[in-house]
């Protein structure tokens, strides 16, 4: 294993004491996690302090722990860092990697499709050199500093997803990143609760933009109705470079064609005036998008676009983001991770196309402020074109409930709990289920249910 940290480069980054010397090949905050010759970092949650687990990640082999207060009972010699604040030592070490590093660090947010370009961007530029990715969904406060931190010392290209549901959430995140490129995938009326419009949305995902490094740049979706507002925050912040993806004549990276076959999809695109021929292993208009984006990101770097693109025949989608699997000779489309509307139309917009019967079982989307019950009967017009079989559940559900028809309506329950029993009563070899919803409305129940009743 290859050595990311030393004891005495963790004092220099934290101005910690170290109790001897060491070295960690990896970095975790959840000692459950953890890999042997990780760095645990015990950081204290609004729930748990990590102090507490400090004894289990010795336990499971950690090559050091980095701590900020005493922790009793552990053996003699633990190899140890004390810091003033765990957190704050955290943060060091990612400012420490991000100096350190020679490499293209690439920065992505936006409402929708952030953590599947990230991993079409994995697959792009670990097609050109070493690339370090952000794990899971780690795009938060704890997340984005913890992946910073854990970038390899050779690594050619680093890939890092932002996420917010509140303003100023990703100023300071992109600072650490400082990234070469910003990509922002798309706007959508997600976290409309805490905004109220589109706009405050797209000025919240701009601060993307303030970490850009001089020289760098700015991508942005050419489609969305929000690029122009992107162009003007990109712009004050004095970005010499912007490149648009989107199907528009003047482009920077522009879809030619597209088309679906064999459970993936086939793209033509011009990148900066060079043609590309592209396979993607999952389909959706919607992920043709998320492709364009990533390529123009390889672009904005000088690399190399046609191996890029030949990588991504490999992208399959994402379990709770498009994932699919057979249940008892069902289909199943789990996008059980997150919603908002528009997912869920580019959700039904693929369900549409589906063999036999096609059923929907949709959850609440959450977050949506004061128009939230407008925003779910909005969806029945695209949902009557797509679903023959319709389930919902949840409060917010129940407003599309009403607007449906009646023979449209097949089942409404007040959670997925009680949902999933009618869901799998119903179905019939050779049906295609679409299941969605945020996951605070928990559709992964039903998910559970459909690949027990497979099983």
């Amino acid at each position: 294993m290859s050595v990311l940290w030393t004891s005495a480069e963790i004092e220099s980054a934290t101005l910690g004491r170290a109790t001897r010397p060491f070295t960690v090949s990896g970095i975790s905050l959840d000692s459950r996690k953890l890999k042997e010759g990780d760095l645990y970092v015990a950081v204290k949650g609004d729930r748990r302090d990590g102090h507490d687990f400090v004894r289990a990640a010795l336990d499971a082999k950690a090559g050091g722990v980095l701590v900020s207060r005493p922790v009793e009972g552990l053996p003699a010699g633990s190899p140890l860092v004390v810091a003033a604040s765990s957190y704050r030592a955290l943060e060091d070490l990612a400012r420490a990697a991000r100096a350190r590093s020679d490499g293209n660090f690439i920065a992505v947010t936006g409402s929708v499709g952030k953590t599947t370009t990230k991993e079409m961007l994995k697959l792009a530029f670990g097609a050109l050199g070493p690339t370090h990715v952000s794990g899971a969904s780690y795009n938060n406060h704890w997340g984005v500093p913890l992946s910073v931190a854990a970038m390899p010392r050779d690594a050619g290209y680093g890939v890092f997803e932002i996420g917010m549901n509140h303003f100023g959430e990703i100023r300071p995140l992109v600072q650490l990143v400082r990234p070469h490129v910003a990509l922002v995938t798309a706007i959508a009326p997600a976290h409309l609760e805490f905004f109220g419009t589109c706009e405050a949305i797209a000025d919240a995902k701009s601060e993307i933009f303030e970490g850009i490094v001089a020289g760098g740049t700015a991508v942005v979706p050419a489609d969305s109705p929000y690029c122009e507002r992107l162009l003007a925050r990109a712009r004050q912040q004095h970005v010499t470079r912007v490149l648009r993806f989107g199907g528009a004549e003047d482009c920077d990276a522009r879809l030619l064609s597209y088309e679906e076959a064999d459970g993936g999809s086939r793209l033509k695109a011009e990148i900066l005036g060079k043609p590309v021929d592209a396979r993607i292993g999952a389909p959706g208009l919607h992920l043709a998008a998320n492709a364009l984006g990533a390529l123009a990101c390889v672009a904005a770097v000088n690399g190399d676009v046609l191996n890029a693109a030949a990588a991504l025949k490999a992208f399959t989608a994402l379990a709770g983001r498009g994932a699919r699997f057979s249940a008892g000779g069902v289909e199943v489309i789990d996008e059980s991770y997150n919603a908002n509307p528009s997912s869920m139309e580019a959700a039904f917009h693929l369900l549409a196309k589906a063999p036999g019967r096609r059923v929907a079982v949709l959850g609440d989307m959450l977050e949506l402020g004061a128009n939230g019950k407008a925003l779910h009967a909005g969806l029945a017009a695209g949902l009557q074109s797509a679903a023959q079989l319709v389930f919902l559940c949840g409060p917010l559900m129940k407003a599309l409930w009403e607007a449906l028809p009646p023979h449209n309506r097949t089942a409404y329950a007040a959670n997925s709990a009680e949902l999933a029993p009618m869901v799998t009563a119903a179905l019939k070899p050779g049906d295609t289920v679409l299941v969605k919803g945020s996951n605070g409305s928990r559709m992964s129940a039903v998910i559970e249910a459909l690949k027990t009743r497979g099983a």
